[in-house]
């Protein structure tokens, strides 16, 4: 008989966790999605919790840490634009067990789940920025904004500056200020204060920062 495993989705916007339960919905044979919920801790026993890093303003491994110590999950797995050696040796001290690359498709991510759930260490290899995969959905997305406008938005509307911004998503300050004036022409604003303002109104804002607390 085939296996099948509970998996728990975890990230603080909505249309990101709908997004990846569409992408596992082919394979709900194998693969079934107990839990996304923006708005509360993991509360459901499951095989692996998925831990989609967008726009997470703490370190990721902290993050991994406080799903790692609930009972409630087997073992940790994370899905993710940052490909940094040492973010993927972080989230493997701190537990996981599981480290996907955004580039994936949704049937490698079923697979890789299974593994996990089996016991295996899946962790992609190393590299500096992935592309978005089929079936990768992110806030902004219908309005032609990019994967990297779109974290980059969402920590503005959080009200994080420049120089954390480069810090959090591993870009030059002068990359993440090229990126904001893209952003701003895309959305047709000239000031922070206006963006944070549409990110909000346009589902930029967390749900609640809900990382397993």
């Amino acid at each position: 008989m085939q296996q099948r495993i509970r998996v728990a989705l975890v990230n603080d916007y909505e249309l990101v966790l709908r997004g990846l339960a569409d992408m596992l919905a082919p394979f709900v044979d194998r693969v079934e999605v107990v839990q996304l919920d923006a708005r509360r801790r993991v509360t459901a026993d499951v095989d692996v919790a998925l831990y989609d890093t967008f726009a997470q303003p703490e370190p990721d491994d902290e993050d991994v840490s406080r799903l790692v110590s609930n009972p409630r999950i087997k073992t940790v797995a994370v899905f993710t634009w940052k490909m940094d050696q040492d973010l993927i040796d972080a989230a493997v001290r701190r537990g996981a067990t599981g480290y996907f690359a955004k580039s994936i498709t949704g049937a490698e991510l079923a697979e890789g789940l299974l593994q996990v759930a089996a016991g295996t260490h899946v962790i992609g290899a190393p590299r500096r920025r992935v592309p978005s995969g089929p079936g990768v959905e992110w806030p902004g997305r219908g309005q032609g904004i990019s994967d990297r406008q779109s974290e980059i938005l969402a920590l503005i509307t959080q009200g994080k500056r420049n120089v954390e911004i480069a810090e959090l998503t591993h870009l030059s300050p002068n990359t993440v200020k090229t990126h904001i004036r893209t952003l701003y022409s895309k959305i047709g604003v000239v000031t922070r204060v206006e963006a944070a303002l549409w990110g909000t109104e346009n589902g930029f804002k967390p749900d609640h920062r809900s990382i397993d607390r």
